[in-house]
Order: C-alpha cells, then sequence, then structure tokens
C-alpha cells in the first residue's frame, strides 16, 4: 500500500502512457485535431466507474477512464460517508482481486439488523439464524474509491486521465468523440456515464429525467460509543424521517438521518455534543453515551427515473441511471450490479462493436427489473412511513410485525439483499 500510494502522488494527470492509433477528426464543434483511440471511455472514477473499469481486465478492450476528481490517500479520521456492501457486491469486488487491497481493520461486519417502527413494532434479522456469515459490510467511500483507484493504476489495458474535465462530447452508433478542456480528443465504440446523478454526459445525450425531490437531507456522521453495538445494524422508521446506526469496527457506528430539510439543517447548526445527544436520544440511548467522530455532512434525497439507459454508443450505470431513497441501504449496491452486468455484456459481445444499439439493449433490459423493485420499495416504503394518516400508521407496524412472525418472507428479503 504505502508504494501504490507513493505511486499517487507521483503520477501526473495523464497517468499511463502507451502507444495508441491516432486518426483525423472532423466533426462540428471539433477542430481537426488527431484523437487517441480506445474501445471503450468511462466519465467517473467514483466506485461504481471505477468498478466497472476494474471489470474490464483481461478483456482484450482499451479502456481510457476520465476522472476530475481522483481520490485522495484517507487520513486516519473515519469518513462521514458510509456504503453497507452486500455479501454479492463483495464478492465481485473479490472476484476482480480489489477486496483483497481493502484495509480490513476499517471494515465492520453486519450480523444483524433491528427495524423500528413509530408505535414499537419490530423486524429482525439474524445472519446466524438464516446460515450466513454476515449479512453485510460497512466501509467508508473514500476507502473503497482509493483501493479501486489503486488497482486500476495497475491495470495494463487501462489509461487513466487524472484531474481531466469534459468539454464537448459528440456520438453516434459509428462511435463516441469526447474533448477534454486541455484540448485532449478522445475516440471510442462506446461511452460510459459514470459520472453521478447530475451526469453531464448524460446531459449531453439528451437522456429525460423524472426527478422527483423529498424534500429531505441525508445528515450522515459517525460517532463513538459508550455501549458495544455487537455489529447490529439499527434502524428507526418513524413520520419525521429515517434513522439508521450502521456499526463501525470498535465502539463506534455511522448514523444516516433522512429528515425534512428544516430538521436536518438543525442538526447540521448544532454544536458537537448537543448533536450527540440529540442522536443518543433519537435511538432511545440504545448505546449510550455518544460522542462525535468528525464533522456531520448530508446531502438532498431524491428518487430519478431515466426515459432509457442507453442510446447507440452510449450506456449509463451507477446514479447517472438512477436514484433511490437510501433507506434501503442498497444504492451503490444497485450500480456495481449495473458494472457488473455491463461488463458481462461488453465481454460476450462476439463479433459486434461496443457501442451496438442492439448489444447494449441486453444491459437494459437485464438491469429493468432490479432498478425498478428497488425505486418501487424504496419510494414505497418512503411513502408509508411518511404518512400521518392512522390507518396508514397501523398498517405499517403491522406489517413489521407480521413479517418478523413470518421467516419464509423475511428469508425471502434477506435474499434479495444478499445479491
Amino acid at each position: 500500500m504505502v508504494f501504490a500510494d507513493t505511486l499517487i502522488r507521483k503520477k501526473t494527470i495523464f497517468l499511463k502512457t502507451r502507444a495508441r492509433s491516432v486518426f483525423s477528426v472532423a466533426a462540428t464543434g471539433f477542430s481537426r485535431m488527431t484523437a487517441a483511440a480506445y474501445d471503450i471511455i468511462v466519465v467517473g472514477a467514483g466506485i461504481v466507474g471505477a468498478t466497472f473499469s476494474a471489470a474490464l481486465k483481461g478483456s482484450g478492450l482499451e479502456v481510457a477512464l476520465v476522472e476530475p476528481h481522483p481520490p485522495a490517500v484517507p487520513t486516519p479520521e473515519w469518513d462521514a460517508r458510509i456504503y453497507a456492501i452486500s455479501p454479492g457486491s463483495a464478492r465481485f469486488l473479490d472476484e476482480l482481486g480489489v477486496w483483497q487491497g481493502f484495509d480490513a481493520a476499517r471494515i465492520a461486519p453486519v450480523y444483524g439488523m433491528e427495524i423500528s417502527g413509530d408505535t414499537g413494532a419490530q423486524l429482525e434479522f439474524d445472519a446466524y439464524a438464516a446460515g450466513l456469515p454476515q449479512l453485510a459490510w460497512i466501509m467508508e467511500s473514500n476507502r473503497i474509491q482509493h483501493g479501486l483507484w489503486t488497482a486500476l493504476q495497475q491495470q495494463s489495458n487501462l489509461t487513466l486521465f487524472a484531474g481531466a474535465r469534459c468539454a464537448e462530447l459528440d456520438w453516434s452508433a459509428a462511435g463516441a468523440r469526447l474533448a477534454l478542456a486541455d484540448g485532449t480528443v478522445l475516440q471510442s465504440q462506446l461511452i460510459v456515464a459514470a459520472d453521478g446523478g447530475n451526469s453531464w454526459v448524460r446531459q449531453q445525450a439528451d437522456i429525460g429525467v423524472t426527478r422527483r425531490n423529498y424534500g429531505q437531507l441525508g445528515v450522515v456522521a459517525n460517532f463513538e460509543c459508550s455501549r458495544s453495538h455487537a455489529n447490529i445494524a439499527r434502524q428507526w422508521f418513524r413520520p419525521g424521517g429515517v434513522l439508521a446506526w450502521l456499526p463501525l469496527p470498535g465502539r463506534r457506528f455511522s448514523m444516516v438521518w433522512s429528515t425534512a430539510e428544516a430538521h436536518a439543517q438543525t442538526l447540521l447548526a448544532l454544536p458537537g455534543a448537543e448533536l450527540a445527544e440529540r442522536v443518543a436520544q433519537a435511538g432511545g440511548h440504545t448505546l449510550g453515551k455518544l460522542d462525535l467522530l468528525g464533522a456531520p455532512a448530508a446531502f438532498p434525497l431524491a428518487l430519478s427515473r431515466m426515459d432509457a439507459l442507453v442510446k447507440p454508443g452510449l450506456a449509463l450505470i451507477g446514479d447517472a441511471a438512477h436514484g433511490v431513497h437510501p433507506l434501503a441501504g442498497q444504492g451503490v449496491n444497485l450500480g456495481l450490479r449495473d458494472a457488473r452486468e455491463l461488463a458481462q455484456v461488453l465481454r460476450a459481445r462476439g463479433a459486434a462493436s461496443c457501442g451496438e444499439l442492439p448489444l447494449l439493449r441486453r444491459y437494459e433490459r437485464a438491469r429493468k427489473e432490479d432498478i425498478l423493485t428497488m425505486q418501487g420499495v424504496t419510494d414505497g416504503l418512503h411513502t408509508l412511513f411518511g404518512s400521518t394518516q392512522p390507518g396508514l400508521a397501523r398498517l405499517r407496524n403491522t406489517g413489521l410485525d407480521l413479517t418478523n412472525r413470518l421467516g419464509l418472507i423475511k428469508n425471502l428479503l434477506i435474499q434479495h439483499a444478499l445479491v
């Protein structure tokens, strides 16, 4: 890891240089210049974009990865942005040879989950009872990204454009041409948008988005606790929002509080000790006295549905392809399944070009049900628990208690979360 960290510090903006075939580009909006030729251009090296790029290792495809803000070497402080990585996603990262590079001391397994309704209803999941070693892994965003970035620097079929910004995009069934802000032009059969919920690539492709703002912020922060969390994830559903405590190594946990914007701003403005007491009280002092670790942060919550996931020569993955409420903790896993599926489709393409629409439609069809299901579940739960109607209050709490007593339904829910 020391060698990799040194390598990252010494790399220039154009991190890898190899011989490339070049040709003249003459198109509207592009000056006449030579373009570096690749099979695939990936825009965005967040967790999903980086994982997709890693999944093309050994594929025989030449890949360019463009990232304006490459991840920094993590500091000892705990990152406020935490993800619950499903066993399926962990297996995927392990198969890519990436998982082994993560620091095990910064990862916490989840052995159980306790979900509480707003009138005392309970739903519990236990890994041991389900015959599983764990339900999920809790990991810091910056360490996942850094681990992926380190692995990508060793990938021979990949060129990293670190610190590079996109300026102009032109694509068709024949291929994509991407101009960077420094004048570099890249040419490929396929461009993959992995550049987040406000995807620049998606906007250039004129793919429509239906977005519904939940009027909430997800407030995130880490805490030290006086009692052991026993590697149990805890979640409270209330009319005012959803509070989740996710176990970190030692006596620490990460909080995600999805709540109305006004309440979120109030939480963010509190002194550290007051915020810790407010969070402890909201969780019924389950883990005793809390101490804030680092500064809290917040991000807006919205449901986003795209008119399409693909066009000729273009595909969307991750948050560029969908947006879901974080109450199920499955957003990043949904994106990693995008990455896995698209990589599999491209590897099995035969003689087809990477950008051919019939090929890309296979990816879109394969992902449609999973995405719609997750959006429906998270949006439905948000609506159900956000309502103040007495009838719905009884329904949602009865549903939690009933599900808790029905082993078959619980096992089905667990199996879906493992993917």
